[in-house]
């Protein structure tokens, strides 16, 4: 079982930047963009979903929660870590345009 501690800077970063549900959706978001200014709102739709699936796990009992403090950070990075994943989703595929 993985312990989140009160305030842990690195396990913030580590959980937000390497969630596998903010990669995928990220990717994929990015992936189908068309065009540019649609990488924000998948880098927040990766983000937002990296975070329910934390939600779910600690509610599973996955996570040990100890203390509140970390989720908007761990949100943030999230952010951050979907928008570099949407941008190598939309620079490797890019879409074409609707005509």
């Amino acid at each position: 079982m993985i312990d989140i501690n009160p305030f842990d800077p690195q396990t913030v970063v580590l959980m937000g930047a390497l969630n596998p549900a903010t990669i995928i959706v990220a990717f994929y978001l990015g992936r189908t963009a068309d065009q540019w200014q649609k990488l924000p709102i998948a880098a927040f739709a990766g983000a937002l979903s990296g975070f329910i699936l934390y939600w779910l796990a600690a509610t599973i009992g996955i996570l040990s929660i100890h203390a509140l403090g970390g989720e908007a950070g761990m949100l943030l990075v999230g952010f951050i870590s979907g928008l570099i994943w949407a941008v190598i989703g939309y620079r490797m595929y890019p879409a074409k345009p609707a005509a």
